[in-house]
């Protein structure tokens, strides 16, 4: 008999969560790891976690505690909760960071959570909603994306005929407009802002709009990404060089180009040229 080598879970586990596309890797693997903190905690200290991290749509606090509009959206009030958001944000958030990069990704997930919790908030003056948790808003930001960016990709759902992701897209926000006032315990106004900022943002990256600069912004204020070279006083004496920075941001965009003419037409629709470019760029990556 032949030896037979098996891979451990643990491994192909590992596999499996490293090919995904690096802004969802962490953003599930942070909403992951505070679940299990929520988990371990115990009841008390997890109601001091949700009491001071969730939004509350109270006018002092929401002022005096700005952090609430992006930490809501990292708790969460139970395993099906999480799950369901973590899974939607895998299944349609990859095709999404892939064609837009991970910094236009990221700029529709936290800008669709902070609509959320103003959406939320403007709600009280009409309804008495509790304060809210979850990432359901942002998730919804990116489940519009998907759909503006590829609106006839058939959803399968378990026994349901397939559906065409505009049109099961637009069915959930229904839905969501529907039971405003139904007095549950869903925050579908959430909903609503998460989907709409969603929608407005990827619309304007199709226009060509560069979202990616919310994100640099921050990188710049935090120290990730260095100022350019070209702000600098210039020595006569040296010669002029790329800066990185801008380099891969042209190669990005060009493979985030092929990458959605593949989606829409398929791989033999690219020219050699491009095939050439593709197989290029994965090298360097």
């Amino acid at each position: 008999m032949r030896n037979q080598s098996y891979d451990s879970f643990g491994n192909t586990f590992k596999r499996g969560f490293m090919r995904m596309p690096v802004a969802i890797r962490a953003i599930i693997a942070i909403n992951v790891i505070i679940f299990i903190v929520q988990l371990l905690v115990g009841t008390k200290l997890n109601v001091w976690i949700v009491t001071h991290f969730g939004f509350e749509p109270n006018l002092p606090i929401a002022y005096l505690e700005p952090w609430r509009i992006i930490t809501y959206g990292f708790l969460h009030a139970g395993f099906m909760h999480i799950a369901f958001n973590m899974l939607w944000l895998w299944w349609m958030g990859r095709a999404v960071e892939e064609t837009i990069g991970p910094r236009s990704f990221l700029t529709i997930y936290f800008l669709a959570l902070v609509a959320g919790a103003v959406f939320h908030f403007t709600s009280t003056f009409i309804f008495d909603y509790k304060p809210v948790i979850g990432a359901s808003a942002a998730v919804n930001g990116i489940m519009v994306a998907f759909a503006v960016l590829f609106p006839r990709t058939p959803i399968m759902l378990f026994l349901l005929p397939p559906i065409e992701a505009r049109y099961f897209v637009t069915g959930l926000v229904a839905i969501d407009i529907l039971l405003l006032n139904s007095g549950s315990n869903v925050a579908h106004f959430a909903h609503i802002g998460g989907a709409s900022v969603g929608y407005l943002l990827t619309m304007a990256h199709k226009n060509g709009t560069d979202l990616s600069k919310v994100i640099r912004y921050f990188e710049y204020l935090f120290g990730r990404l260095k100022p350019s070279p070209s702000s600098k006083p210039k020595n006569k004496n040296m010669s002029i060089v790329k800066d990185v920075e801008i380099v891969e941001e042209v190669d990005q965009t060009e493979l985030d180009e092929i990458l959605e003419k593949i989606s829409k037409s398929g791989y033999d629709a690219l020219t050699k040229e491009e095939k050439q470019k593709l197989f290029e760029l994965s090298k360097k990556n």
